[in-house]
């Protein structure tokens, strides 16, 4: 009968892909699918910029960093099941199309959060993605096999989730509004670990820390362009144009740095192993959000210069240097340490650290540049630990 009627309907059977699949490499869906997704982060990066430079450091961070958990959770999501269940046939592509939209609604539900503290649009189009997931989950349950249980208890869990997060909205007061959220979000992130240990189901390694990848240039591309255009624009506006161009200047140096580390070690070792997999899965979250407030740092530190912040200028200096520090810290820990010998072990952590003395000195982001150098030029050096890079000969023999 499931034959007959995908036959009818020109359904690809939804079964587990093999993780050992030679040659996998991330489809133009998902690359589509990811441009949505930087819409989004462009949008919250923005607001956190104009929130901090309007002198509400801590509540344009907070925000931010609750805006990008959506973000983040529902790509990460989409991601890991499409590692393991994608069928690419039109049911496939119009259910993660109808997913895009959701995230263009929650893209236009990030000003009100920032702005009212109202969550209503935002999470409306996150629901609404999440609701395909379920969709998607259900429709892997047929053909899962062993893996069928564990399909059941993310459809599940993510559907529960999803009524908590519509009835979080009925909340009034602060202190439990600001509880419920807590716990919504330890909720949610806890779905695919209650879900795995039952079973896992089957992910590419090459596959998923392409993903991550694409997903991380696409991320540093928009901090790039965004940092470009507030550059250019405060251009404009001042006689002594030598600060502005010395920032700019600095801000690709840096944001080549960060690709430069990133791609450094051969991330498909990070995932061989279930704990290994949720950490690198996870902790993902803090390099892409860094990498997304990279860019807002820039802008305040611009508009620092140009005297239009209320924010004290050391601060405007550390929303650069924090960001790129937990960056490149994160790559280190997920990445980099266990392919890495003592010295870039040593380089990596020690240069990512003293970046944070950069608010010492009067030339803005001049000791982030210094260090950033010194670990690429570490990183030439000294190759990791068996060879390789993320794309090294094994992905070529593929």
């Amino acid at each position: 009968m499931t034959s007959t009627t995908s036959a009818r309907f020109r359904l690809v059977p939804m079964r587990p892909r093999d993780p050992g699949e030679a040659g996998r490499a991330a489809s133009t869906l998902e690359l589509f699918f990811d441009l949505v997704f930087v819409i989004a982060v462009s949008i919250a990066s923005s607001h956190l910029h104009d929130t901090v430079t309007d002198g509400r450091l801590g509540e344009g961070v907070t925000n931010y960093l609750l805006v990008f958990f959506g973000i983040w959770w529902a790509w990460m999501n989409f991601t890991w099941f499409a590692t393991s269940f994608d069928t690419d046939d039109w049911l496939y592509r119009v259910l993660t199309i109808v997913q895009m939209g959701g995230v263009l609604i929650l893209a236009a539900g990030i000003g009100p959060v920032f702005s009212d503290g109202d969550f209503r649009l935002l999470i409306g189009g996150y629901v609404l993605m999440r609701v395909i997931m379920i969709s998607q989950w259900l429709r892997a349950a047929r053909g899962a096999g062993p893996a069928r249980w564990t399909t059941i208890v993310y459809a599940c869990g993510i559907g529960i989730a999803q009524v908590l997060w519509v009835a979080w909205l009925a909340i009034d007061d602060p202190v439990m509004r600001a509880a419920g959220l807590g716990l919504l979000i330890l909720a949610e992130v806890a779905v695919p670990v209650i879900a795995e240990t039952r079973g896992t189901t089957p992910w590419h390694p090459h596959h998923i820390t392409e993903r991550y990848g694409c997903f991380t240039i696409i991320v540093l591309g928009e901090s790039l362009l965004a940092s470009a255009d507030t550059i250019f624009d405060a251009l404009a506006e001042v006689a002594d144009i030598v600060p502005l161009i010395s920032l700019g200047v600095l801000s690709l140096i840096v944001t080549a740095a960060m690709w430069w580390i990133y791609f450094w070690p051969p991330h498909h070792r990070a995932i061989g192993s279930l704990g290994g997999s949720l950490r690198y899965g996870y902790g993902h979250y803090f390099i892409f959000a860094a990498a997304g407030a990279f860019s807002a740092g820039v802008g305040i530190e611009a508009d620092s210069q140009l005297g239009d912040s209320a924010l004290d200028p050391v601060l405007a200096t550390f929303t650069v240097s924090v960001p790129i520090a937990v960056f490149v810290l994160g790559v280190w820990l997920l990445a980099i340490r266990a392919n890495a010998n003592g010295i870039v072990n040593t380089v990596v952590p020690v240069c990512a650290l003293l970046v944070l003395l950069d608010p010492i000195i009067p030339i803005p982001t001049f000791l982030t540049t210094f260090f950033m150098i010194i670990i690429v030029i570490t990183l030439i050096v000294i190759p990791p630990k068996g060879g390789g890079s993320e794309y090294d000969a094994e992905v070529v023999a593929g």
